[in-house]
């Protein structure tokens, strides 16, 4: 933390203006040698994030897992996986991160759980109509001698969402739902059991000083009851059968309750692919959640009539239910938007390796556009996100060696599609070759293999170089934190130029962003704070952004 703080980490309204890390907890830091990275690892790491300038962290899963996505298929929510380490050092790290200025939260995963969660062993013993069964989605299948799936839902992960079980006596048995992968079985949200368990792994974590959790998959636990097909034509808002239908609101109305229950209010943010920002907006009552990602942001391509449009939607949806924006550029599920910018901004939203990676990139150009987004992003009103391996500026591996995938996505898809392992290798943070110190002891693998041209991205590296992405990062993350017009609260557009933004906001300060076809003159009677690339004779250059201290 800086001298230049001049906000209160203790605030029950951090959430608003928070900048939070995004610790993809298996590619931060390999504390034990093996490979993957740990709690261990993330523990002697936490002085760089307090320097970086954040002022959270959440971490994806670390609780007990066959590991079959990665930890997003929960066997014990409320017990840490080996692999990453103990209660007792998740519990160390927690008061280490606080003892720093920096919040914490955990991922929850409620749609689904591991297929080796003993309630799902024990509904597969039960057999048809037993009580273990009514915890998740079995039904019977359709065609004369049930082979075929109960409706036509499909896996987000490719194929159909069914598959079919055997029973204890060996024959051919009822089918289970699964939006994800087999090992993911959905949970029935309508089960008392299933409510009652997810509101005891909320305090089990909150009172272990846990600050909040980022919701996975938040607008999928609710299925219509009659589990019909999902239409071809397409479903009005609210109306799919098993996406963000309207009672998932409830579940969340008896989640801000407990939150709030705390002395110190802790904190939702949902991971909610919605169709528009005013469904959006719905999640972000004052009775539920607290934020949610914008996903419509991190998608939108960099041209600057999209980009406005989409900021004008969000800041107005979350302005009618209170909420503050939250804004994010990638994460754990998307290609990095160094290389999604180093394509040709058609206008078509680029968002996974498999939408870019036949395209030609530029990476030099997906570079200086990303440094630029990250000064818009961090100029907008509300809250955002920065996820691990961004402030180093990496790019997307995408040339992962086909036996090195893990991603469930790629055996699902009949090995079409390439899945989001290229955004998860592990980081690099000092040294010329692999692995870059990201484990200290061992035989220095990694559980995804790290290109062999990464030695000028490490933190290393770049550390003290004023051209640097690191650099650029500690620097606007510092200048954000000593502005008093930055954070949450309101902005105004400015009249700009074809292909250029122009915001200020209040007091004193103004973002100006230029993705025109040429340079364009920086506004008379303005001081520089700080700019993404470098300026000369008072002209801004194409793909660059700039802060302002204003006089007005």
């Amino acid at each position: 933390m800086t001298t230049t703080d001049i906000r209160d980490v203790t605030a029950p309204d951090w959430w608003r203006h928070a900048v939070i890390y995004q610790v993809y907890l298996r590619s931060f830091a390999d504390g034990n040698g093996d490979g993957v990275g740990d709690i261990a690892g993330l523990r002697s790491r936490l002085p760089y994030l307090a320097v970086l300038g954040v002022d959270a962290v959440w971490i994806n899963p670390w609780y007990r897992s066959p590991m079959a996505d990665a930890g997003y298929d929960v066997a014990d929510p409320r017990d840490i996986d080996p692999v990453f380490g103990t209660l007792a050092e998740a519990d160390a790290m927690i008061a280490e991160a606080h003892a720093l200025g920096l919040r914490v939260l955990l991922d929850i995963v409620p749609n689904h759980s591991s297929d080796r969660r003993p309630w799902f062993q024990a509904a597969l013993a039960a057999g048809p109509g037993s009580p273990e069964r009514e915890r998740y989605w079995f039904r019977p299948g359709r065609g004369a001698n049930g082979e075929l799936p109960p409706n036509n839902w499909r896996s987000e992960f490719g194929g159909p969402a069914w598959t079919r079980v055997t029973d204890p006596d060996g024959t051919p048995g009822e089918w289970y739902l699964h939006l994800f992968a087999p090992q993911q079985p959905d949970l029935n949200w309508n089960h008392p059991e299933v409510r009652a368990d997810f509101e005891a792994t909320l305090r089990f974590w909150f009172d272990r000083g846990v600050d909040g959790f980022r919701i996975d998959v938040a607008p999928g636990m609710i299925k219509h009851d009659n589990l019909p097909d999902v239409l071809a034509a397409g479903h009005g808002p609210g109306e799919h059968p098993h996406w963000d239908r309207d009672a998932v609101h409830q579940i969340y109305r008896g989640w801000r309750k407990i939150a709030d229950s705390y002395f110190t209010p802790r904190v939702f943010v949902a991971e909610a692919w919605v169709d528009t920002p005013d469904r959006l907006a719905l999640y972000l009552r004052p009775d539920e959640l607290h934020t949610a990602f914008n996903f419509h942001y991190l998608v939108t391509p960099w041209r600057a009539e999209e980009l406005r449009a989409t900021i004008t939607e969000t800041v107005d949806a979350h302005a009618s239910v209170g909420a503050p924006p939250s804004w994010v550029l990638s994460n754990h599920d998307v290609a990095r938007h160094v290389s999604r910018y180093a394509r040709h901004q058609s206008g078509k939203p680029l968002r996974l390796l498999d939408d870019v990676v036949e395209l030609p990139a530029d990476l030099a150009t997906g570079t200086r556009r990303a440094r630029a987004a990250v000064l818009l992003m961090l100029a907008l009103p509300g809250c955002a996100y920065v996820y691990l391996g961004e402030e180093l500026g990496l790019p997307e591996v995408e040339d992962l060696p086909d036996d090195a995938f893990q991603d469930p996505t790629w055996e699902r898809s009949g090995r079409t599609s390439r899945g989001r392992d290229g955004c998860r290798v592990p980081i690099p943070w000092a040294g010329a070759e692999p692995p870059y110190g990201f484990n200290k002891i061992g035989n220095g693998r990694t559980w995804l293999p790290q290109p062999g041209n990464w030695a000028p991205y490490t933190a290393e590296a770049q550390k003290g170089d004023p051209t640097s992405t690191l650099e650029l990062y500690r620097n606007a993350l510092r200048v954000r934190r000593a502005t008093a017009a930055l954070g949450d609260g309101d902005m105004r557009w400015e009249d700009a130029p074809d292909g250029v933004l122009s915001f200020s906001r209040e007091p004193g300060f103004q973002c100006l962003v230029n993705i025109s076809d040429g340079p364009i003159a920086i506004p008379a009677g303005t001081e520089t704070l700080l700019a993404s690339d470098g300026i000369t004779g008072g002209a801004l250059p194409v793909d660059t952004a700039v802060w302002l201290r204003t006089t007005r």
